[in-house]
């Protein structure tokens, strides 16, 4: 004959305070954890290594946790699980690396990557590997896109400009319209097109997502452009004095979408 036995066990329903003070204690403990591998992230990812780049690669260290977290002004950081609802690499994956050895820039300096950079292909495998979530990797070169200078501007490698997309401006009635965009078209801000509005290939506007220094994500706009050279990977196919001159006379706005897209403030 089957017998079933039953424990009665007494539960005692929580008061809010009770509930409020086991949520601030698991919080605590959170972030004194994040508090801590960040600083050991800190500190693995500034130290010099031997590790030397062959022809053609650059190799990088980067935190893999890196776009994780949003800093307030307030200087209060929370996580952020980006890869849990978004299929968009440029937006879940990190782009902050510091560069170990290659690129033409000196050792420890901060560069932003292509996100497909961060893949197994390119790992070094069994690197000192530790708790932290810093990691090594060999990427090609054409995969870095900007290196950080002294005065903290991101400056584009070889091959690559700076750009902001043009918009035309709503003159109607109706308030708070978006602007429309041109496409196909970008304002150039850096290198010998400086000041320039070109005509490119098709998506040629790729939008880089990467952590400001204040901890907060930041947009930059890239477009392939090779000074004084052919190449088959040209985005740039013309430019256009009508829509520089428009852009000039702040009859057009530019900027990385239609909510901060405004009139150029100086003619450059």
């Amino acid at each position: 004959m089957n017998k079933k036995y039953f424990d009665l066990i007494e539960t005692k329903e929580l008061s809010k305070k009770e509930i409020a003070l086991i949520e601030k204690t698991k919080q605590s403990k959170i972030k004194k954890h994040a508090e801590k591998l960040l600083e050991k992230n800190e500190k693995k990812i500034t130290q010099n290594y031997d590790l030397k780049h062959v022809n053609g690669r650059v190799v990088i260290a980067i935190d893999l946790e890196g776009k994780n977290s949003h800093t307030f002004s307030s200087g209060e950081k929370i996580y952020i699980g980006r890869q849990f609802n978004n299929l968009n690499r440029r937006e879940t994956e990190p782009v902050n690396a510091k560069v170990i050895s290659g690129a033409g820039v000196e050792p420890g300096s901060e560069i932003l990557i292509h996100p497909n950079g961060v893949h197994d292909s390119n790992k070094i495998f069994d690197y000192l590997s530790d708790e932290t979530t810093v990691h090594f990797y060999s990427i090609r070169e054409e995969d870095c896109f900007f290196w950080k200078n002294k005065e903290g501007e991101w400056i584009p490698f070889s091959g690559y400009v700076t750009a902001l997309r043009v918009f035309i401006p709503y003159n109607g009635p109706l308030c708070n319209i978006d602007p429309i965009l041109v496409k196909n078209v970008l304002y150039i801000t850096s290198g010998e097109l400086k000041g320039k509005v070109v005509h490119t290939l098709k998506a040629s506007d790729y939008e880089v997502v990467f952590m400001g220094s204040m901890g907060q994500e930041e947009r930059v706009i890239r477009c392939r452009h090779f000074e004084g050279e052919q190449n088959e990977r040209e985005e740039i196919v013309g430019i256009d004095e009508n829509l520089t001159n428009l852009v000039h006379s702040k009859d057009l706005l530019i900027g990385n979408s239609p909510s901060d897209a405004k009139y150029l403030i100086f003619t450059i």
